[in-house]
């Protein structure tokens, strides 16, 4: 009995370091995100009460604030285009990474909407965005926008929502035991964070390389945290409950959506279209999930047309 004992304690301890080795073998994170790290990067940045978010302002001081909130896990240079677009009108745009992401802390929170809405808030608070402002939500930022502004209405001059999030997503069995499932997460889904991001284009060909713009933040502790909880946070979501706080809002409303996004298909767009009355929509033709990158010029007039009439 004691040498079955000891037999099975052996092959324990041989499971747990080979998934120690394996661990540290696959998962990209191996660099604290400090000061020194962020050295030499272009934007700005502010401390805040969850931490140090990277930003960037362009536009005149004086110009109508709009605040572009990225997607799921790309920062916010997935905004390039638009930021340019918007601010050469007159805008003052502002766009940040969300916790978690790009040159921004990655805090031990909760990373659900009242963590976000927190982060929104104080970033604002911060450049003195004191009135209302114009709200752009990409994919995952749409689950962001939407709950800021059914949250804080007030706050909310316009809000555009691009190829927004609408479901929760589930995660498999174990992926959701609470240090299995974390570490699982780590060591498979993480490491192909990159190239996974080619899926979110029509024609990816032409945008050769966006992984390797992506990369580097998948260096730093804290990242594949900060995804999965941002996941499970959104996992039990109501997004018609979600959606239906913005119609009751009376914020005006812009949907975008890619006509061929396989990322978050378009048919999807039946949740916020029936939950929010006041919404115009606009389906983008030849576009998957990124309609402002793969159809900037049809886009960039919407959301013109759009500030404009409000």
């Amino acid at each position: 009995m004691r040498r079955a004992l000891r037999v099975v304690v052996r092959i324990l301890a041989l499971l747990l370091v080979g998934a120690i080795v394996y661990g540290a073998w696959k998962d990209p994170e191996n660099e604290t995100l400090d000061a020194a790290a962020r050295a030499g990067a272009s934007g700005r940045f502010v401390t805040l009460s969850q931490g140090v978010t990277h930003y960037d302002v362009a536009g005149p001081d004086s110009g109508r604030p709009v605040i572009l909130v990225h997607g799921f896990s790309v920062p916010y240079y997935i905004w390039d285009s638009t930021a340019v677009a918007l601010s050469a009108a007159g805008y003052r745009v502002i766009r940040y990474d969300l916790f978690g992401r790009g040159l921004s802390d990655r805090p031990n929170g909760a990373y659900d909407g009242a963590f976000y809405d927190t982060q929104l808030a104080e970033l604002a608070d911060s450049l003195q965005v004191t009135g209302a402002f114009d709200l752009m939500g990409l994919s995952f930022g749409g689950f962001v926008t939407a709950h800021f502004t059914g949250t804080h209405p007030a706050r909310v001059r316009t809000l555009t929502l691009v190829d927004p999030q609408s479901s929760g997503r589930s995660l498999p069995g174990l992926l959701q035991a609470p240090v299995l499932g974390a570490w699982l997460f780590q060591v498979t889904a993480v490491p192909g964070m990159a190239d996974n991001q080619a899926s979110d284009f029509l024609h990816p060909e032409r945008f050769p390389g966006w992984a390797d713009l992506y990369r580097p933040q998948m260096r730093y502790k804290g990242f594949g945290r900060a995804l999965l909880r941002s996941i499970r946070a959104t996992g039990g979501t109501d997004f018609s409950a979600l959606f239906g706080a913005v119609g009751t809002a009376g914020v005006p409303t812009l949907l975008l959506w890619g006509e061929q996004d396989t990322t978050v298909p378009i048919a999807m767009s039946k949740v916020a279209r029936d939950a929010i009355p006041q919404l115009e929509y606009a389906p983008i033709d030849s576009s998957g999930h990124l309609p402002h990158i793969e159809q900037a010029s049809v886009v960039r007039a919407r959301m013109l047309e759009f500030l404009a009439a409000h």
